[in-house]
């Protein structure tokens, strides 16, 4: 039997028992909705009924998957010291009792899938088994770094994510380009369109406004440095496109140094050999500052991400005057 508290109130019934049931198949927890194996106040309901605080679920037994038990059993090993353990906490900026914000290292998805066993999200699970509720408020590339929100409260978690829907947070990452960035060109307002390769993986493109899936996307540039060679910019999103950036800088025949998807491969190569004097082995792209308002006490965040140590090397190098 579950008890519905505030803290779950308002979700739906299916969504409430995914989380509840982590490792359950999704295909069983509809089958036992549709049949109506649970029950929530004794009665029968339909997968999209919004739960409230006070009531009563009961749930038939239910059994993991092989897949998610033996993903589960490879956790728990690895926090009791056993193997390669995925519990990890990461480099914390801010923490109360509804929030936790860390700068997330390059390198490392946000959350399972795609042939990644283990994301942020999981591995912090791990490392605080005692929390009650952790999950992602929004999510940055694998290879970019800097300043990630994860709720610790529902109610936390939805206040912000209708911040990023309503944009009104600030969102500005610190990017470096080959080449010289006109100062001119401050406003890049193209449309994307969300694509897969062949292979499933996930691309974007720049399209026409008219494309029947055209998604407007907003990014304000500002030149913080520049030589004849490379131009750092900061990048102000309005939007929150998959691959925003990427794509916008990349559009302007100006891609970002180390981008894998979009950038000048060729030169990615060369600055990766060991023979540089500094090499970069990763996309200059960075989660620098994040304003928003706390969920609770409405009062304004401020939050900043300095330069891993990797990019500001890099940095000093292309650019030894950059700040």
């Amino acid at each position: 039997m579950l008890l519905v508290d505030d803290e779950d109130a308002g979700q739906r019934l299916d969504n409430f028992l995914m989380r509840q049931l982590k490792g359950v198949p999704k295909t069983h927890i509809y089958r036992i909705i549709r049949s109506g194996e649970v029950r929530v106040n004794k009665g029968r309901a339909s997968a999209e009924r919004r739960i409230a605080a006070g009531d009563q679920i009961r749930l038939p037994p239910v059994r993991t998957s092989e897949r998610a038990d033996a993903k589960a059993q490879a956790m728990n090993d690895g926090a009791a010291g056993g193997g390669s353990a995925p519990a990890r906490e990461f480099p914390l900026l801010f923490e109360d009792d509804g929030l936790l914000v860390i700068d997330k290292p390059a390198g490392v998805a946000v959350h399972g899938g795609s042939g990644v066993s283990f994301g942020v999200i999981e591995q912090l699970r791990m490392a605080r088994p005692q929390a009650r509720f952790l999950e992602l408020v929004h999510r940055l590339d694998r290879e970019t770094s800097g300043i990630l929100l994860i709720a610790k409260k529902r109610s936390v978690l939805k206040n912000l994510q209708e911040q990023f829907r309503d944009r009104t947070t600030g969102k500005t990452y610190l990017a470096l380009v080959a080449g010289q960035w006109p100062q001119k060109l401050k406003v890049l307002d193209k449309s994307l369109h969300k694509y897969l390769l062949p292979d499933g993986e996930r691309r974007v493109k720049v399209v026409a406004r008219e494309h029947p899936d055209a998604m407007p996307s907003l990014s304000l540039v500002k030149v913080v440095r520049q030589s004849s060679t490379h131009s750092l910019l900061e990048v102000t999103i309005k939007t929150g496109r998959t691959h925003q950036i990427r794509i916008h800088l990349a559009h302007e025949g100006m891609a970002i140094v180390g981008d894998d998807k979009y950038g000048d491969f060729a030169l990615n190569k060369s600055l990766q050999r060991a023979t540089e004097r500094v090499p970069l082995r990763r996309m200059f792209l960075h989660a620098w500052r994040l304003q928003f308002s706390h969920p609770t006490t409405g009062s304004v965040m401020q939050l900043q991400a300095e330069l891993p140590a990797e990019l500001a090397q890099f940095l000093d190098h292309v650019l030894p005057d950059a700040s």
